[in-house]
């Protein structure tokens, strides 16, 4: 009889082995394995025979020897292949293979992370099927290729150096706002994706079948995370977000990734938004203290979050009218322009790559955004834009059955549609509200890039289903 009782020590070692060492590896949290930039020099396995396994990410044949670049999930090993020492046919193996070497580790400055493994064994573990050569150059420093291309073969394009810091960062900013929230207090729920009924109103939404009735897939957790706060007072959720919009724009997705969270007790809406502040601050410090490896590779600068200035939607709008000589359009809503001008006020007058718009008009809000008591034509809400982008809804929702019903049937609405909604209200709710912010939007806004897709592991669109 054979038990299993427990995770049994790797014959092979990792980069973070090699250089701190079996008594920090062997102590490391197993999620942690980002090597940090401080660690060019230090090589605790220098002189020692070593095992090591990963991808063969390029070949470099220099003749008389030649550089076998691995690549791991921590980044690239070189290896020296000499054929004195290592009995191996170096012209049957091919980019993308998998094997496992074992050779001499030796300090190199001019190798990533400052060692290289002078080869003396070569084990194949898989080959690829393809005859003459990967169809994009992943070993190249930057894919100078078409955002298309790179999509088409997304599970080739991400094994890029730095395709892959791109979604580490993700990975960071997803663990930053988890860490927050817990700290905080806060619970965290994972609510239904196939929903009877759609929150934001209107007909974005992906319609199907389901045993015979008429379902959706959720344009948003928004009722579930209210009816949570009724049970928890404090909650969030990371998880898929669905939006049926036939626009195929740089900064729109029909899949995306919300991070969301809720949180009863509250005094004004401006709670909402100094948590928010909060949560940025920190997960911004936790991506310069666990992630600098990948902020350095991608020469990310990270904004100042420390505070964020807070403008009224109609002020922002005279704002940027007057500096920048533009004529106001459209008085209920921001335009992108708009946006985009917003955001270069506050970083001209301000210094804020960040600002929160505040007081949107109730006819640009759903139905569940509390009005102002001073003037019920704006709402207790806000957006939170990011260079020139929105990347937060947010705002205090109404909490009162008979507000809730009232607005409803003010916007020709019927509550039947909507009884299990109405079913937290009816048995009473504290003063609460929330947010949403797009996770893609916030990686795009943040590298700087021009195209949320570059920023989605595997993006839909109303063109992109595969792979």
């Amino acid at each position: 009889m054979e038990f299993i009782s427990g995770i049994k020590e790797k014959e092979t070692v990792s980069i973070y082995d090699i250089i701190y060492g079996d008594d920090v590896a062997g102590n490391r949290v197993v999620s942690d394995t980002t090597v940090d930039s401080q660690a060019l020099g230090k090589c605790a396995m220098e002189g020692k025979v070593v095992s090591v396994d990963g991808a063969v990410h390029t070949i470099r044949d220099m003749g008389d020897f030649a550089f076998l670049v691995l690549r791991k999930q921590e980044g690239v090993i070189q290896c020296v292949f000499n054929k004195e020492q290592t009995s191996f046919d170096l012209k049957t193996l091919k980019e993308g293979a998998t094997i496992e070497v074992q050779g001499m580790v030796a300090k190199e400055e001019r190798a990533p992370h400052g060692f290289e493994i002078r080869l003396n064994k070569i084990t194949v573990l898989s080959m690829p099927s393809y005859d003459t050569m990967l169809p994009i150059p992943i070993s190249k420093w930057k894919l100078k290729t078409s955002l298309e291309t790179k999509l088409t073969l997304r599970p080739i394009s991400l094994r890029n150096i730095r395709e892959r810091a791109i979604f580490k960062i993700q990975e960071g900013l997803v663990r930053g706002f988890r860490d927050f929230m817990f700290s905080q207090e806060f619970t965290e729920v994972r609510t239904p994706k196939i929903v009877a009924g759609n929150a934001e109103g209107g007909a974005n939404v992906f319609k199907l079948e389901y045993f015979g009735k008429k379902a959706f897939l959720a344009q948003s957790p928004q009722f579930y995370k209210q009816t949570m706060v009724g049970v928890y007072d404090r909650v969030f959720e990371v998880g898929p977000v669905f939006r049926a919009e036939k626009h195929n724009t740089t900064r729109h997705l029909n899949e995306y990734t919300g991070l969301d969270f809720e949180m009863g007790y509250i005094r004004g809406f401006e709670e909402i938004m100094e948590m928010e502040q909060a949560m940025l601050a920190y997960t911004f410090q936790f991506l310069k203290e666990t992630y600098s490896k990948e902020l350095d590779l991608l020469d990310v600068k990270l904004p100042d979050a420390s505070k964020i200035p807070a403008v009224r939607f109609d002020e922002a709008k005279r704002l940027v009218s007057e500096k920048y000589d533009r004529k106001i359009k459209n008085p209920y809503d921001l335009e992108p322009e708009e946006e985009i001008l917003i955001g270069k006020y506050f970083l001209e007058e301000y210094g804020s790559d960040l600002v929160f718009v505040t007081h949107y008009p109730s006819k640009k809000r759903p139905f569940y955004a509390m009005d102002d008591p001073t003037d019920p034509k704006f709402t207790l809400s806000f957006d939170l834009l990011f260079k020139g982008m929105e990347i937060t809804t947010g705002g205090q929702r109404i909490h009162e059955y008979d507000s809730l019903v009232a607005k409803m049937e003010a916007r020709g609405m019927d509550p039947e549609d909507f009884a299990n909604y109405l079913m937290i209200f009816k048995y009473g709710m504290p003063p609460h509200g929330g947010l949403g912010i797009g996770l893609e939007r916030l990686t795009m806004r943040l590298l700087d890039e021009v195209n949320v897709r570059e920023t989605t592991l595997f993006p839909r669109d109303v063109t992109r289903l595969e792979p």
